[in-house]
């Protein structure tokens, strides 16, 4: 079941366990104000949502991995465009298990990258539904039925 409706743009979230077995999330700064945020971006004409969301985790974060079809949440943001206007846009987050990290990327001179822990990276987001989401991975990870669960288990 897609649970993300009439959305603007698609996102990545990219997990991974560390040594200890320890979920934990990639980040990325933004280019304009440098807050740390999910690699996201436009949906594109010619890719599925969950497509676009694994191309904007290579050309932002430089992270390669399985990216699962359903989305986990939603959360929305106010997009400040070039022209100085601001759209409400509301993003639809795919779980993305990272199992390569490219040391280039397109936008390595422009993001830097980081992994957290889903707290510490819940309360590094100006987004409270992307707080609320990023606190509530562990427990979706322990669900091996969740969308989080069978990104993590798949393969």
């Amino acid at each position: 079941m897609q649970m993300c409706r009439d959305w603007h743009q698609t996102a990545a979230l990219p997990i991974a366990r560390d040594r200890k077995g320890r979920l934990t999330v990639l980040m990325v700064t933004s280019r304009d104000t440098g807050r740390w945020i999910v690699p996201k971006g436009w949906l594109m004409d010619d890719a599925k949502p969950w497509q676009a969301a694994e191309i904007e985790a290579l050309e932002e974060a430089g992270a390669k991995g399985f990216v699962g079809r359903e989305g986990i949440g939603e959360y929305t943001y106010d997009k400040r465009l070039d022209d100085g206007s601001v759209l409400r846009c509301r993003v639809c987050v795919y779980p993305m298990r990272v199992e390569k990290l490219k040391r280039t990327w397109k936008e390595r001179g422009e993001r830097k990258r980081r992994w957290f822990s889903p707290e510490a990276a819940a309360r590094r987001v100006q987004e409270p539904e992307l707080a609320a989401m990023l606190r509530r991975l562990d427990r979706e990870a322990r669900n091996a039925e969740s969308p989080l669960g069978r990104v993590l288990n798949a393969g």
